[in-house]
């Protein structure tokens, strides 16, 4: 009996069931991860080296052998051959048993490592106690739930990375770039933060850069950086300057790609890993309105939460000539540092006018001798001399509202013995005060939000400038409130509180549960498209002020959809190539697949000059234009 094509599919039929060669990479890829499952059940595995090594290996020898068994036998150019009738690329069973999978061990990484074998204060069990010969190799110490996920992220992104080159191995630029990211992720933010910690420095990832390194400016990790001395200092000023200086300047030459497709781990893991998922990208009107309002949202919310964590850290920090009458010290404990505006004794006078208990300078000073005041009349309150790292632990308690004794630097004097609960307050003349933070943080979102509409308002739409200044009138608005109130609680919410809730919404569940573990249903680039706040920034200077552009050959294309179909930001290419009109979108990350999938060179991934940059008004297929003129006015232009 004969058989029947029952499609319309010019190619044929779909391929419905793996090779050979798939079938036994896949077994081998499936042993290596049944033995980490078996290590999380406590399955004895007496040589914990060689099994990593074995398990590891097999994770990692199956992917690139799949990789050999599609790709080997075929000629180089586009290779997406059926993407649509898999069942894990096409939302069907198997994708809804990935997402359990994914989103499950992420929920076991974040709120429940114990499950996974995590143990505080004894020897490790479970699939984590497995990793720990590899982590004390590298750092000496042995293994976190996020080194075994660090360890699991960087091969996840070599060895997908290795099936993502041999898939586009006709394109140069995704070749070069996805070496790129595996390199970023393997050394600096893999290998170089882990031996870091070996030698007793601050635990730091490079390349990831504030709001998407969000406890950049938490308190315990300032406190890091500047206890590692020079090198801590100099880490955070790195920290620092990647925010206002770095990242400015690569993406005005080079869009946000720089770092969405050739540093970032979260595009690394997109653009290897979920390669098979980009299609799934929503294209629709609504998708992007959300996109737009929920990833800008992010970046509100992760300003908002910083300001208030720094200005907890600061905690008191304004400047000691500021003191006076004004201020209730009552009962409390005065921490000064060295001052050069008013006159020492002026300092104390002021603070015991306020009601201060005692003042207590902190020299941090290299000589032995402590500081005299000029005069003591009118002083009746204590005052006393430290060294602030002799007392750096009893301050803390006392910051604390901890009993604490300090040392004072006359050791002819008794020790400062302060009873708990006793309220305490720092008046430090340092460069970085309460005020100049506030003020800081309140005029540089000033200045950006008048640039913008006075340089850029015709490039924003009507909702994009409503939104823009509803949420500007209220962050600000709320800061000067509670500032100018003087809450101890900017926004009116606790910082640590503010921390949380961002580390527990949008470092937990949106970047990890939803963003990676549910790429076989929204795409692999929805952490990307809707929640990261490095994104959203990056894309508002590259749509705003960046010479990256996608040029259009519009009359070359014919209309096929690849270049749509596979835009993981959910982008609708097809409709800026068909009217010839360049793709300047803030969501665009410039991974050029629009352009590798395009059967005939319509799409070029180009840095031109700002000026004509954004050319909406090109030639729509279909319509009768007055070429003289259109002529005339590129001319002119």
């Amino acid at each position: 009996m004969s058989e029947f094509q029952r499609n319309m599919s010019l190619t044929g039929e779909p391929p419905k069931s793996l090779t050979a060669g798939q079938k036994i990479f896949t077994a081998v890829g499936l042993f290596g991860l049944a033995v980490l499952i078996l290590a999380n059940f406590n399955v004895n595995f007496p040589n914990k080296t060689l099994w990593l090594t074995i398990a590891l290996g097999s994770i990692v020898g199956g992917i690139i052998g799949f990789a050999w068994a599609t790709y080997s036998g075929t000629s180089a150019g586009i290779k997406n051959d059926g993407v649509m009738f898999k069942s894990i690329t096409s939302r069907g069973l198997w994708a809804w048993v990935a997402i359990l999978a994914f989103s499950g061990f992420y929920v076991l990484l974040y709120f429940y490592p114990e499950l996974l074998g995590l143990v505080s204060d004894g020897d490790n069990t479970g699939v984590i106690a497995l990793f720990d010969p590899l982590s004390k190799f590298i750092s000496g110490s042995p293994a976190s739930q996020w080194f075994v996920y660090g360890t699991l992220y960087t091969i996840a992104i070599v060895s997908f990375g290795i099936k993502f080159i041999w898939k586009y191995r006709h394109n140069s630029y995704e070749v070069i770039r996805t070496c790129s990211v595996m390199f970023f992720q393997t050394a600096f933010a893999f290998i170089i933060p882990e031996i870091m910690t070996s030698l007793n420095q601050p635990y730091y990832d490079f390349k990831n850069i504030w709001p998407l390194n969000y406890d950049l400016f938490a308190g315990y990790k300032i406190d890091e950086f500047l206890g590692a001395g020079n090198f801590g200092v100099a880490m955070l000023i790195f920290g620092v300057a990647s925010i206002f200086v770095i990242t400015p300047i690569l993406t005005y030459k080079y869009g946000k790609r720089w770092y969405c497709s050739w540093v970032c781990g979260c595009g690394g893991l997109a653009e290897t890993a979920g390669d098979s998922f980009r299609q799934l990208s929503n294209k629709k009107q609504y998708a992007w309105n959300i996109e737009r309002w929920v990833i800008h949202s992010v970046v509100v919310f992760a300003v908002v939460m910083t300001t208030a964590v720094v200005y907890s850290f600061l905690k008191g920090n304004e400047s000691a000539s500021s003191i006076g009458s004004w201020n209730d010290f009552s009962h409390k404990v005065v921490f000064i540092g060295a001052q050069d505006q008013k006159p020492m004794h002026e300092v104390v006078l002021a603070a015991q006018e306020a009601g201060a208990a005692r003042v207590v300078y902190l020299d941090r000073s290299e000589s032995s001798d402590p500081i005299q005041l000029e005069s003591t009349e009118g002083i009746n309150i204590p005052f006393n001399v430290v060294k602030e790292e002799n007392n750096a632990q009893g301050i803390k308690q006392i910051n604390e509202q901890k009993q604490a004794t300090l040392l004072p630097m006359d050791r002819s004097q008794e020790d400062i013995f302060i009873e708990k609960g006793t309220e305490s307050v720092i008046y430090d003349n340092v460069w970085l005060s309460k005020e100049f933070f506030v003020w800081g943080v309140i005029g540089l979102l000033t200045l950006g939000f008048v640039l913008v509409f006075v340089f850029k308002r015709e490039q924003l739409a009507k909702d994009a400038k409503i939104g823009a200044i509803g949420y500007f009138v209220i962050v600000v608005g709320l800061l000067l409130f509670t500032y100018l109130d003087e809450s101890k609680q900017l926004f009116l919410f606790e910082s640590w509180r503010l921390n949380q809730v961002y580390g527990f919404l949008i470092g937990a569940v949106f970047s990890g549960v939803i963003g990676t573990g549910f790429y076989p249903i929204f795409g692999n680039r929805v952490w990307c498209r809707f929640g990261c706040p490095m994104a959203a920034i990056l894309g508002f200077q590259q749509r705003m002020f960046s010479r990256f552009r996608i040029t259009t050959n519009g009359g070359q294309c014919i209309s096929c959809g690849n270049c749509s179909t596979y835009c993981e930001m959910g982008i609708d290419v097809r409709a800026y190539a068909q009217k010839g009109e360049n793709i300047v979108r803030s969501s665009c990350v410039g991974c050029g697949i629009c352009s590798a999938v395009c059967p005939r060179g319509v799409l070029k991934l180009e840095n031109g000059p700002l000026e004509g940059r954004i050319n909406s008004q090109s030639v729509l297929l279909g319509q009768d234009p007055d070429l003289m003129a259109l002529l005339s006015s590129n001319k002119n232009s």
